[in-house]
């Protein structure tokens, strides 16, 4: 009896460490996003650290929840820089296509899948990001970007750049947060 009170009362505090250290997790990808440490940067390019929680979270949850999470960093990352072109959307839909592929079971836990599929999301988000400044160049008469064979050989050398690094930093933020919401998961109650 005595065990099943002290359950009843730790399962609240094991819920709000679970959120505590999501959105610190967040906040922690927010604030080193614009660091550059020696080792973390390839042509001016760093990490794209959201972009790997958004994956790392989207391993295990629906396609709608990683749509969520991919929309909320999004704007978070808006609001630290500007908000267009927005990341809104090329974290929504990595988001979205990380669940998808887990939902039909092509994704595994271990690192080389982990690894590639940050990559590939990170050229699907970059890209993202060069078809909104194509669009703004080719529609608004007076576009303060470059033409677009600038636009392409610029997102070229980032994509790839951030495919890069973020596919090798994957792990290092991946499996804490997995082993952490494995153990958490509120399915998995005493």
């Amino acid at each position: 009896m005595a065990y099943s009170t002290r359950s009843r009362r730790s399962a609240p505090r094991k819920h709000l460490w679970n959120w505590g250290i999501t959105l610190g997790s967040v906040a922690f990808c927010l604030l080193i996003l614009p660091t550059r440490l020696p080792g973390m940067e390839l042509l001016g390019v760093s990490p794209n650290w959201l972009l790997i929680w958004v994956v790392a979270w989207s391993v295990s949850r629906t396609v709608f929840e990683s749509a969520i999470a991919g929309l909320v960093l999004g704007l978070l990352q808006d609001s630290l820089t500007a908000s267009y072109p927005t990341h809104a959307l090329g974290l929504m839909i990595t988001g979205i296509l990380t669940a998808r592929l887990q939902q039909r079971h092509y994704l595994q836990g271990d690192i080389i899948s982990i690894a590639l599929i940050v990559f590939g999301m990170a050229i699907v988000a970059e890209t993202a990001m060069a078809l909104q400044f194509t669009v703004q160049s080719l529609f608004l008469p007076n576009s303060l970007y470059a033409s677009l064979s600038q636009i392409w050989v610029y997102h070229q050398k980032v994509a790839l750049s951030s495919a890069i690094l973020s596919s090798l930093w994957a792990p290092a933020l991946y499996y804490p947060l997995k082993h952490w919401w494995e153990r958490y998961r509120p399915s998995n109650k005493p």
